[in-house]
């Protein structure tokens, strides 16, 4: 996936504005078939798939029995005997490998990374683009739909990673080029254009999305990012629940919260944050907003130092203090659902 195909700002706004599409084919895909595997596979990741239903789709993740997470992925419900499984791409072998571990007899857990690729396509004239291709579009978020274009078939979902109202489609491997090429020429039609990994980094950061390896990873997880609703803590059993259950009961030591910045200046990873000139935590992901025109951070912030959204703090920026805000994100108001 390129980083930008005419310049991330450009590309940022589309996706805001009319409709922006991704070539995201590196996210892995696996599929855990055989009798009982949706039973199998709610004892093992963080959310509550009896939630749900067949057609439908959930955000869960995989956690280690200390409590950090291997990886955060989007589970699709196909029946009670078949989970389709949509990991981070560098993560999809460390999933299904502990999937594969604890398989009981009669369930399969399989790497079909090769199989699907996966396209999104997101913005307010999304849906404009997926019916000039006959494609479904009337379904409520984190819905899908099986589906054809021109004869193939393609899983259509009500899902993605930018804030605004999209889908996510995922055709067999052998049919990708022509439905990217398909999709090209609807989304140039609609004032569009192809969006780059710098755009769907941006877009995320806004909406104050994880990115694992930055507010999820082995260290950190999942009460102290905040994707706390992302766990069925009423089920009977999950990876890490007791740990998990044990530091929401007291409380993290460190929280995932905003920052806006209040003078110029470009927020990174990995800058320290001050309060009355202390350190009280760190940034874990940074970027100027081309929506807000200034920098933006998601930062992990020390529970004890009491800093509510309003909270001014400094973020150090190569020895320069920088001046912040602390908010509880999302950064900008967009039309998910």
């Amino acid at each position: 996936m390129p980083v930008s195909y005419a310049g991330t700002v450009a590309e940022h706004q589309s996706v805001r504005t009319t409709v922006g599409l991704f070539d995201v084919s590196h996210l892995g895909k696996a599929t855990v078939r055989g009798a009982g595997a949706a039973e199998f596979v709610n004892s093992a990741l963080t959310n509550d798939l009896g939630r749900i239903r067949p057609g439908k789709a959930q955000y869960t993740l995989c956690c280690t029995p200390d409590g950090g997470v291997i990886d955060d992925l989007i589970a699709y419900y196909v029946s009670d005997d078949e989970i389709f499984l949509v990991p981070n791409a560098a993560n999809t072998a460390a999933v299904v490998a502990e999937l594969q571990k604890v398989a009981p007899e009669g369930i399969t857990v399989t790497d079909e990374h090769r199989e699907y690729g996966v396209f999104a396509v997101q913005g307010p004239r999304s849906t404009e683009v997926l019916a000039a291709l006959g494609l479904p579009t009337e379904m409520e978020y984190m819905a899908y739909a099986d589906a054809e274009w021109d004869g193939r078939p393609v899983r259509v979902c009500r899902t993605g990673y930018t804030g605004e109202h999209g889908y996510e489609l995922l055709p067999r491997w052998a049919d990708a080029e022509p439905l990217f090429r398909a999709l090209v020429a609807q989304v140039q039609a609609a004032d569009g254009q192809a969006a780059g990994l710098g755009a769907r980094d941006t877009l995320r950061t806004e909406m104050g999305y994880p990115l694992h390896g930055h507010e999820l990873s082995l260290e950190i997880s999942p009460v102290q990012a905040r994707t706390g609703w992302a766990v069925g803590w009423k089920k009977a059993a999950f990876w890490g629940k007791e740990v998990l259950e044990q530091e929401k009961a007291a409380g993290p030591r460190r929280t995932l919260l905003g920052l806006e910045a209040l003078d110029r200046g470009v927020l990174r990873p990995g800058q320290t944050v001050l309060h009355d000139g202390a350190p009280v935590g760190e940034t874990t992901s940074g970027t100027f907003s081309p929506t807000l025109k200034i920098g933006i951070a998601l930062a992990l912030l020390d529970t004890d130092a009491g800093l509510e959204p309003g909270t001014e703090v400094e973020v150090d920026v190569r020895g320069r203090r920088l001046r912040c805000k602390v908010i509880r994100p999302p950064f900008v108001e967009t039309n998910t659902k």
